[in-house]
């Protein structure tokens, strides 16, 4: 058995780590994140917070689920990816692209983009610069996992500066 202010030295002793780790944060985790709590950032896509991102936020009690809100004054950033993402209109009026095929939307709507090989190409829009579009996405980490899902980013949020 290792010592517990050591790191685990086997692969063994390291899977229950992990199993160890993952109980206590199903016991003693956040299970409220105030929107305070998380910072806006803007990037390559958008202006984004992340409420959970296994590589970010390990403090939540669901570490499966990639959950972030998004902000667009014009446009987000055209990408790419498998797709199996949940996204719920909170604010706003605009339109998305996905796959070269229109889809208008406002605020209450959902969009649920499709599983496809070779992913799903899309970009959101806002109608109305005078009011920025505000959305949040759900993702289950693992089906994305298994998926080997990633993101190819094609254009560029206009709000983001390197």
């Amino acid at each position: 058995m290792t010592n517990q202010s050591q790191d685990p030295v086997t692969v063994y002793d390291r899977s229950l780590k992990r199993q160890q780790d993952f109980i206590g944060r199903q016991r003693s985790g956040k299970m409220l994140i105030r929107s305070e709590d998380r910072p806006w950032e803007q990037n390559r896509h958008g202006l984004i917070k992340w409420y959970t991102l296994k590589e970010v936020n390990d403090d939540v009690v669901l570490q499966d689920w990639n959950v972030f809100s998004n902000r667009i004054r014009t446009l987000g950033g055209k990408h790419v990816h498998q797709g199996g993402t949940v996204i719920y209109m909170l604010a706003g009026k605009g339109y998305s692209i996905v796959d070269g095929q229109r889809f208008d939307w406002e605020a209450g709507d959902l969009i649920m983009l499709p599983i496809k090989p070779g992913g799903v190409e899309h970009q959101h829009f806002n109608l109305d610069p005078e009011h920025e579009v505000r959305w949040i996405a759900f993702s289950f980490r693992p089906f994305k996992d298994y998926l080997a899902s990633s993101i190819t980013q094609k254009d560029t949020s206009p709000d983001y500066r390197e």
